[in-house]
């Protein structure tokens, strides 16, 4: 009989501690649910809220490292530039107010939604032919550097534009309860984050796996220069995935806006949570951004909103990126990523 196909795979010492980490957490889960099953459950309706807007700014990052294997840092600043133009559209352009009829708000939104992301995957566009093209031969630091410095720059364009203070839109969406449950109850508003969200995710997935110009992309994305040889333009290919990551990051800047406020520097903020993400679910791969995406929201929500020995809120940036770290130790590829030679 052959031993080494019947001997049981022994646990090395970080698996171990890795599976009692996990046991540790599910306990924690578990025993919150049972001194207060209603409360879990809303809280764990919030996380999907929050992990599906980070979800929408995560698969920028992940499309544009896919193709490129370039961290765009600036992506995060063209979301909160998208939502701060979207507040000028909503109050000023359109003069929306909660006096306003359902159907002209209604109507408003949409022309604001098709406006804010036509108009930022022109602007990504925009981004990538004028810094990141005429570097694409120089060694990957080149970029890196020039991303860090657009992050800053449209960072800037938003403080000169907006200043420091916070801008909001009237709260046009009910935050009344769409269903109620006991003390579960679900509002509109979250809902409404739900409605965008899903569509765009859905549309995003048809396009990259199933038109032409997205077979484009995977293509490019796995080899560049035999794509090229293939006549793929290639240019072309890597600027529409930047106005895909344009047009997303816009749709996210919107959602965001109607459910907090938004300032010149909540892109920074928001876009280390959504690149985490995005690491974490394996940056490169859309399912798993939208996972890392998800696994956040419900960290968030679970550490800000439980009860009992819950950290609380000053503790979650810590927990959030510790949990990274443990899995990149463990799994380097993040979730679902695959391994490459580089072990990103």
């Amino acid at each position: 009989m052959d031993k080494a196909r019947t001997s049981p795979r022994r646990l090395s010492v970080p698996d171990t501690i890795g599976l009692a980490f996990v046991a540790l957490l599910l306990v924690w889960l578990a025993i919150n649910f049972v001194k207060g099953p209603q409360e879990f459950v809303n809280v764990a309706l919030i996380g999907l809220t929050n992990g599906a807007i980070y979800g929408l700014v995560a698969l920028g990052y992940t499309l544009v490292y896919g193709i490129l294997q370039l961290i765009n840092f600036a992506h995060g600043d063209v979301f909160a530039l998208a939502g701060l133009v979207a507040s000028s559209v909503i109050v000023s352009v359109l003069g929306l107010d909660t006096g306003s009829s359902i159907v002209v708000i209604v109507g408003g939104l949409l022309v604001t939604l098709v406006l804010i992301m036509s108009g930022f995957a022109l602007f990504n566009a925009s981004i990538e032919r004028i810094a990141y093209r005429p570097l694409r031969n120089a060694p990957r630091l080149a970029p890196l550097i020039t991303a860090i410095g657009m992050s800053f720059i449209v960072q800037n364009i938003s403080l000169a534009f907006y200043g420091v203070d916070y801008q909001t839109v009237p709260n046009f969406i009910s935050r009344s309860p769409v269903f109620e449950v006991g003390s579960v109850s679900y509002s509109w508003n979250k809902l409404t984050v739900l409605i965008i969200v899903v569509p765009l995710l859905v549309l995003l997935t048809w396009f990259v796996t199933s038109t032409r110009q997205g077979k484009a992309m995977r293509a490019v994305a796995q080899d560049t220069e035999a794509s090229a040889m293939m006549g793929i333009d290639v240019n072309r290919t890597i600027g529409v995935t930047f106005m895909i990551a344009g047009a997303l990051a816009g749709g996210a800047g919107i959602v965001y806006l109607l459910q907090f406020n938004m300032r010149y520097d909540t892109g920074f903020q928001l876009g280390l949570i959504a690149f985490t993400a995005a690491v974490l679910g394996g940056i490169g791969n859309l399912a798993g951004a939208v996972l890392g995406a998800l696994t956040i929201g419900f960290i968030e929500a679970f550490n800000e909103g439980l009860t009992w020995n819950a950290p609380g809120s000053d503790w979650t940036r810590t927990i959030v990126f510790a949990i990274l770290i443990l899995i990149l130790v463990f799994r380097p590829e993040g979730l679902l990523g695959e391994r490459t030679p580089e072990g990103a």
